[in-house]
């Protein structure tokens, strides 16, 4: 009962392990900090990395020239394949000796993107990761379940140290043994998910097939991030986990997961912009957009040692806000991410994002949340099949199936105006997401 009676306390007047002060620092004092520290970020990478200073001396301009925040805008943008042409470490801005971890990509589309951390940075991004788990709901105390991808991908890592930061227990499960994280988030009582919304969704699904009702758990907040998803899978993770599905933001060459994240209002994730600079830009011209106009997310970093990124370009569509927010926080917020414009699919000349595909299957009659969408080639137009699963429960014959198709083939031209061919299969046929979920399957390649 005394041990109760402390957890209990413990929660009512939580000890956050991190300052709160810089979260509603005012607009005015925020905006200076800023350019502070935008002016030495900028003199470090030039001074450090020959890549900055080759592109700023094209670009006729030198970190002097800055003497407001707009004029970021006069200097060049980063993209990932200027750290793909710098492998591995040429981007850096210490020496390697100074680092003390090093993450990198997959590399499946080429060389890896190399992103290293001194002390600094790393203590920086436990720091904004605690406080991005503690905007969104986490407490200290809480049991952290983490099914993030741990090794070089950034996410397991940054989740665990942001979680032990803010005084969680963390369980470092990492991805993949489903029926496994089922009985442990169960067994040991976990109040905290952390996963893709992908692969949360799976554990859901295992759930519910080894008849494990994790509604009736501990389970209070998920924390999903690293790949975009939907209003639409909101709910549905909402309802099937008992959970608030909350949205965490995030890359490696930015820092990580912890860059932005919802609060409990869930009217958008704030923008740590103590440490970061967000800007819009039209992804055609490359053009700075008005604060609130749709464009694509550049991000400059104020405060990182081993790799600053200048005007970075995250490919990621989205719209900024600094519209007052219900909690008091005073950061700028980043709406919903929609899509990236390099994941955009021009089907028939119709612009697609997968996420908008997976808004119109989410919550369909008879149809589970599983997708894939298989790309090939017609002459010379782009087709789409859509790959869904019945649910376990529709049982549908041939004919049934292929009127199911036809619902869902109406409904995606209805809502999204596109015309695709839709593949009805079994329950598990779709593959399942161990992290983050391959979503399209391009055989347009195969197909010329």
């Amino acid at each position: 009962m005394a041990q109760a009676q402390a957890q209990t306390a413990t929660r009512e007047t939580p000890v956050f392990m991190f300052d709160r002060a810089a979260e509603t620092m005012p607009r005015a004092q925020l905006a200076a900090l800023q350019l502070e520290r935008l002016k030495k970020t900028l003199d470090r990478a030039y001074r450090a990395v020959p890549h900055y200073r080759a592109r700023f001396d094209e670009a006729g301009v030198k970190p002097d020239d800055l003497t407001s925040l707009a004029d970021i805008a006069r200097f060049p943008l980063t993209q990932k394949t200027d750290l793909r042409d710098n492998y591995p470490f040429g981007m850096f801005a210490v020496p390697r000796e100074e680092l003390l971890r090093i993450h990198a990509s997959s590399g499946t589309t080429g060389k890896p993107t190399v992103v290293g951390y001194t002390k600094h940075d790393l203590e920086t991004w436990s720091e904004l990761m605690a406080r991005s788990m503690a905007s969104a709901g986490a407490l200290p105390d809480d049991i952290v379940h983490n099914a993030y991808g741990y090794g070089l991908f950034t996410g397991g890592l940054g989740a665990h140290y942001g979680a032990e930061r803010l005084g969680c227990t963390v369980v470092p499960v990492s991805g993949g043994g489903t029926e496994r994280q089922v009985s442990l988030l169960k067994d040991f009582g976990a109040n905290v998910l952390c996963s893709t919304p992908s692969y949360a969704l799976n554990i859901a699904e295992v759930a519910e097939q080894m008849g494990a009702d994790l509604r009736q758990a501990p389970l209070r907040i998920g924390l999903f991030g690293a790949e975009p998803w939907s209003d639409a899978m909101r709910r549905d993770l909402e309802a099937r986990l008992g959970i608030r599905a909350m949205d965490v933001y995030g890359l490696s060459e930015i820092m990580g997961p912890g860059v932005a994240c919802e609060c409990t209002a869930q009217n958008g994730l704030h923008g740590w912009e103590d440490h970061f600079l967000f800007e819009t830009i039209d992804p055609e011209t490359l053009q700075p957009l008005p604060r609130g106009a749709v464009g694509e997310l550049v991000i400059t970093t104020l405060t990182k040692e081993a790799l600053p990124m200048i005007r970075y370009r995250t490919r990621d569509i989205t719209r900024l806000s600094n519209e007052p927010c219900a909690c008091g926080r005073s950061h700028i917020r980043i709406m919903r991410v929609t899509g990236r414009d390099d994941d955009m699919l021009i089907i028939r000349g119709v612009n697609v994002y997968p996420s908008q595909v997976e808004s119109v299957l989410v919550g369909f009659p008879g149809i589970a949340p599983h997708y894939q969408l298989v790309l090939t080639r017609d002459k010379a137009l782009d087709t789409m099949t859509v790959e869904v699963e019945m649910t376990p429960d529709a049982s549908l014959d041939d004919a049934g199936r292929v009127r199911k198709a036809a619902e869902v083939t109406h409904h995606i031209k209805s809502l999204i105006g596109v015309t695709c061919k839709v593949v009805v299969k079994s329950p598990g046929e779709v593959p399942r997401s161990q992290g983050k979920a391959v979503r399209v399957k391009d055989q347009r390649a195969v197909a010329g």
